[in-house]
């Protein structure tokens, strides 16, 4: 669930346009980052499923959901030790928790754009 307290504070400065081009930009690249890292975790390509699970909580982080955050950080810290086990299910509650993100942004932008 996002800190809507924390994400007021990190987007104050930032005008109706570009909150809905940020929530709009992680809209269009989730699908892909989605799809790379689930070929990572096939091909147990350990580094790149790194870089691709830290660079998904960077971005998550921008919304202040605690719960996305904490799932692409676990799955960034077993890329890093490169444990396979239980690698799959925390992805797939990695995309859970991304998925209740994203409803909650179709909501936000729904705001935004209507003030």
């Amino acid at each position: 669930m996002i800190d809507r307290h924390k994400l007021n504070q990190n987007f104050q400065y930032f005008d109706k346009e570009t909150i809905t081009e940020i929530i709009d930009l992680f809209f269009s690249e989730y699908p892909d980052r989605v799809e790379k890292m689930q070929q990572n975790i096939d091909e147990k390509n350990f580094t790149q499923l790194k870089f691709n699970a830290h660079s998904l909580k960077g971005v998550v982080a921008n919304f202040h959901d605690p719960v996305s955050i904490d799932y692409a950080r676990k799955l960034d810290d077993k890329a890093k030790s490169r444990d396979p086990d239980g690698l799959q299910e925390l992805f797939e509650e990695l995309k859970s928790a991304c998925n209740d993100l994203m409803k909650e942004l179709v909501a936000l932008r729904a705001e935004v754009t209507s003030s």
